[in-house]
């Protein structure tokens, strides 16, 4: 069995998958028979036992991508997602000491400035416009480029290169091409804040003097695109849900926290992997992972699990989604979950307010879904109002 991705419905789980739960063999493209993990319990036990590595230099893709000749970028210093401990925990120890959740929260009021000023601009300019291009990718952008330090000048130039490097259809051509623009950039942003630090990310990682230059430009490429790329597909994605059943939208007021975190379940938009590889052989599901062996994670299979979650195909803002894995699992969770929360949450509850008779500008057939790209979304997503 190769990975699904075709969809019938553009917010559920690819079709089959969860014929695949809760553990599949799976065939990847380069010829590798390894695994699919699909169940929520399984899924959380790949993501957190140490007997499974992330280590990039030992993983199969589990789609064609253009990104095999970027593999000695991603195992440069700084580069911890692809890490196991120890080299990964002194990593993931300086950067906790930047996302506290004190911290995030000061962040709020700045965040909501950035969203109101984007939707004046999309009134401004009026009907109708591409939610993506008008708010959900510029949002996304200011405010990772407000936490990170880096000028907004240069957003134009982050976006374009971190979509071709995310892009499963880039080859590996324009990865690399894309990938050094993204490094040039940061590291021009890294030399600035030598000589003139600020109230950001980067100036407080310069302060603790334990990172190299090069440590801190990787460490700062992966949270940008990382930070880029979910939430502005989010944000999108899930504008998207709700115009085409506006009776959410008096829920969404209500509890816009509540209702977040079941659009992070739903949708679950990082569709593909991550990926595992077992550092011996490991019995799981009364299967034997052996050593060496891939197990590409389903995090959509697993938040669309009946055995964790009641009825998990209805959008439910009623449920209480704890648990859900959007931001993964173990020791490799997403750092910046708590700003994606308090992103969503301000401008999918600023958008609907500021335009209550928002609606879609084509008909949803048209709106055409990103399958090509390793976090799932819209290409463009027409609105009028």
């Amino acid at each position: 069995m190769t990975l699904p991705t075709a969809r019938s419905d553009p917010f559920g789980p690819p079709d089959g998958l969860a014929a695949l739960r809760p553990l599949s063999r799976l065939a990847y493209p380069d010829g590798h028979l390894g695994w699919l993990a699909g169940g929520h319990a399984v899924v959380r036990v790949v993501l957190s036992d140490p007997r499974f590595s992330s280590r990039t230099e030992l993983k199969h893709p589990p789609v064609p991508m253009g990104q095999g000749e970027l593999g000695a970028d991603l195992v440069r210093p700084g580069m911890f997602v692809h890490m196991d401990p120890p080299g990964h925990t002194r990593y993931r120890g300086l950067l906790t000491g930047q996302f506290t959740l004190r911290r995030m929260r000061r962040l709020e009021p700045r965040i909501q400035q950035l969203v109101e000023a984007q939707l004046d601009a999309m009134k401004r300019e009026g009907p109708p416009a591409d939610l993506v291009t008008a708010f959900a990718l510029p949002l996304s952008s200011l405010v990772i480029c407000e936490l990170l330090g880096v000028p907004y000048a240069d957003r134009e130039r982050f976006q374009q290169a971190s979509a071709v490097v995310m892009g499963n259809g880039s080859t590996g051509e324009e990865v690399m091409r894309a990938y050094a623009s993204l490094y040039a950039c940061v590291g021009e942003l890294v030399a600035a804040r030598h000589t003139e630090p600020a109230d950001d990310l980067v100036s407080g990682l310069l302060a603790t003097d334990e990172l190299t230059d090069e440590e801190l430009i990787n460490v700062s490429l992966l949270l940008l695109i990382a930070g880029h790329e979910t939430t502005a597909n989010m944000v999108a994605l899930g504008a998207y849900r709700l115009l085409v059943d506006p009776g959410q939208m008096t829920k969404l007021h209500g509890d816009p926290a509540a209702a977040v975190e079941e659009l992070l379940r739903y949708l679950s938009v990082v569709h593909i992997g991550p990926v595992r590889v077992a550092l011996e052989d490991i019995e799981l599901e009364g299967e034997i992972i052996r050593a060496g062996e891939s197990v590409a994670v389903s995090l959509p299979a697993a938040n669309h699990d009946p055995g964790r979650f009641e009825n998990p195909d209805r959008l439910h803002f009623g449920r209480h989604a704890s648990g859900h894995l959007a931001f993964g699992h173990g020791v490799h969770q997403c750092l910046g979950q708590q700003l994606a929360r308090i992103e969503l949450r301000l401008a999918y509850t600023a958008l609907f307010r500021r335009f209550p008779g928002l609606r879609l500008a084509v008909p949803p057939q048209e709106v055409m879904m990103r399958t090509d790209m390793l976090v799932y979304g819209v290409h463009r997503l027409p609105v009028a109002w």
